[in-house]
């Protein structure tokens, strides 16, 4: 796939293509396809939602993955939790509840 800045049109002002693959190299993440897919489809959603929740945002991308195996398969392409660090990748705010470091957890 050919990546240009222009084939993420609902990206934060700030972001670009290098901060993403920074990001992902200081993750330990090879990013591929599939990883691009994440970036953009959380771009578009923040877009479109004022206030986004974890919930939601785990429902939305569930629904948009679901033929790929939904956020089992996420988990599969970002163990750092695909909420968390595919925000991280995609210049967006990590919303609450995301990372819970008491536990461990990671969404």
């Amino acid at each position: 796939m050919n990546m240009t800045i222009e084939s993420f049109p609902d990206a934060p002002d700030s972001w670009d293509l290098n901060t993403a693959k920074e990001t992902a190299r200081a993750a330990g993440v090879k990013l591929n396809d599939d990883h691009w897919d994440l970036i953009r489809a959380l771009q578009e959603y923040y877009r479109k939602v004022e206030f986004p929740h974890m919930r939601q945002i785990k429902d939305a991308l569930e629904e948009k993955f679901h033929s790929r195996g939904g956020m089992r398969y996420l988990y599969q392409i970002i163990p750092g939790g695909p909420v968390a660090e595919g925000c991280r990748l995609a210049g967006l705010n990590v919303p609450a509840g995301a990372v819970d470091k008491s536990f461990g957890s990671v969404a």
